[in-house]
């Protein structure tokens, strides 16, 4: 049984002319495996179905000025079947029946289809491949991204712990300073003795007095202590024992220290019954000229509000 030429396989097999000649010469009429490969991969080429031109000098037989395209087709076709044929003359001699053209085609497009299927295969595993790269790089970009992140994120922290410890340390310093402006005014105020320490809140008992009618009238007590009960802006009391004759700034630095008084907060002092709101030159009076010795209670009050009150 006489064998279909490469270019007979190609065109049995449904693939145009022209596509069938260029891949016999593409691949130099290596077999029908090697053509169909070559097509497979330049199906898409954008002159695949145009008229194959051969080379100039590489004609079969002839003068290559005057051999057309059609001509170089069947030169070839021709040179093909000659390669074919040369060791097997009776084979040469008869034609293939339609039937065994058949079997031949058959078994070609099955081989094609294998060919076909190991292709998409093999594209399959390049794009999965592809797909892996794409991944390992999406995760290393995602990397980066999450490190600049991370460093960004302690960059900011850095900065907020480095303005909380500067604000603290600023605080500080606006205590210390306030602690040394009470400082001076007690020293100033007070002659720099401190004031004396909290007593307790019971009112301090009157003394008994002698039984009238016996014996000559008791001279009048003179005290050198002030017992000072202060109520604060929030209700709550403070008690005190100054001097006779500390002046009241010395009550109002005390209170400062002491008491609950917003940092910043200016305040007076009032006795309610009777009802007096000390000036600033009454801070620099005595506690026994204002009148508050041997004990008194006073009031904080805002120094806006202390006109209201």
């Amino acid at each position: 049984m006489a064998e279909l030429t490469t270019l007979e396989s190609l065109l049995e097999m449904g693939f145009g002319r022209n596509r069938a000649e260029k891949a016999v010469a593409n691949t130099g009429n290596q077999g029908i495996e090697q053509a169909m490969d070559w097509l497979m991969e330049h199906e898409n080429d954008p002159d695949i179905d145009e008229p194959y031109v051969p080379p100039a000098g590489n004609l079969l037989g002839g003068d290559t000025d005057q051999t057309t395209a059609g001509d170089s087709g069947e030169a070839a076709v021709i040179a093909e079947e000659d390669e074919l044929y040369s060791d097997n003359p009776e084979a040469s001699r008869r034609p293939m029946t339609e039937e065994e053209k058949r079997e031949q085609v058959k078994r070609l497009e099955e081989l094609m289809r294998v060919k076909q299927a190991e292709r998409r295969e093999r594209e399959r595993a390049e794009e999965v491949e592809r797909e892996k790269q794409r991944r390992r790089q999406g995760q290393e970009l995602q990397q980066i991204r999450q490190k600049i992140q991370d460093d960004e994120m302690k960059k900011l922290a850095d900065q907020r712990r480095r303005e909380k410890m500067e604000d603290k340390m600023a605080r500080q310093r606006v205590k210390d300073k306030i602690a040394r402006d009470r400082e001076e005014r007690a020293q100033k105020f007070g002659g720099g003795a401190p004031p004396s320490t909290v007593t307790s809140t019971q009112p301090t008992p009157p003394s008994p007095s002698s039984p009238t009618g016996q014996g000559p009238p008791p001279t009048k007590k003179e005290y050198d202590e002030s017992r000072i009960q202060v109520r604060l802006l929030d209700g709550s009391t403070i008690n005190a024992v100054f001097k006779a004759q500390e002046p009241l700034a010395a009550v109002r630095v005390y209170v400062q220290m002491n008491g609950n008084t917003p940092e910043g907060q200016d305040f007076t002092l009032l006795s309610p019954y009777p009802r007096h709101v000390y000036t600033e030159l009454d801070m620099e009076k005595p506690l026994k000229e204002l009148g508050l010795v041997p004990s008194a209670v006073l009031v904080v009050t805002k120094k806006s509000e202390g006109s209201a009150l």
